[in-house]
């Protein structure tokens, strides 16, 4: 798997890794295991070496630690770390919810991070779990600039106005029944498409579109328009 060589892991069974990037709706379609049981061990795992590292290098209560680690480890700050990474760039997805833009919603995004993480732990072992978590996790939560609930919205809105562009969230897709509609918003500066989010909100959809975008803007994408 292109991934696994992306972020240098050092796999034993490649299986692993694919169950952990394999939806229910894949999993059902052809007959293979999806992530579930994986998310549920790796949510597990993460949230032991996110205990261990707040009670190693903080002095803070019981009660400060608990709030802190509630922070590192939830579908916010997992869909963060997912998206970094690139995971659900290879999320094997059945056809209905691949249509339905189910390799941006926001859950599934966060889950495979967790289901990736069990993986780890159980091909490698706690040790490398670990380092996979330090590398790749550690240093996001040492960048105090980093806030898991931003208003991503008012990030890129500031950031228009400072180059004086336009900005704009367009709604592409509505899918699903009418008490469980899944929606897909790309948003535009200059008319030119730079982030697409999904979810069951529009609001929440347009703040993953709008995370997007501010990750294409620190490689100074916009800059090109």
């Amino acid at each position: 798997m292109e991934i696994l060589k992306k972020l240098e892991i050092p796999y034993k069974n490649i299986s692993l890794y694919e169950a952990a990037l394999t939806h229910t709706s894949y999993a059902n379609e052809n007959g293979v295991k999806s992530y579930e049981r994986l998310e549920y061990l790796g949510d597990a795992v993460l949230e032991l070496i996110i205990s261990e590292y707040l009670y190693k290098n903080t002095d803070y209560e019981e009660g400060k630690m608990t709030k802190y680690r509630s922070h590192y480890v939830c579908e916010n700050a997992n869909f963060e770390y997912s998206t970094r990474l690139g995971l659900n760039e290879y999320l094997r997805l059945g056809h209905g919810e691949e249509e339905q833009g189910g390799k941006y919603r926001k859950a599934i995004v966060a889950d495979i991070f967790e289901s990736f993480i069990g993986a780890i732990y159980l091909d490698l072992g706690y040790d490398e779990a670990k380092k996979f978590i330090y590398k790749h996790v550690i240093p996001l939560i040492e960048d105090k600039t980093i806030d898991f609930f931003d208003d991503y919205k008012s990030v890129l809105q500031e950031l228009v106005q400072t180059d004086k562009k336009s900005l704009e969230y367009v709604i592409v897709n509505e899918s699903g029944p009418a008490h469980d509609k899944l929606f897909t918003v790309e948003v535009k500066i200059d008319n030119i498409v730079y982030g697409r989010g999904s979810a069951k909100s529009k609001k929440e959809a347009e703040q993953i579109a709008a995370l997007d975008a501010l990750k294409k803007a620190q490689n100074g994408a916009f800059g090109d328009t």
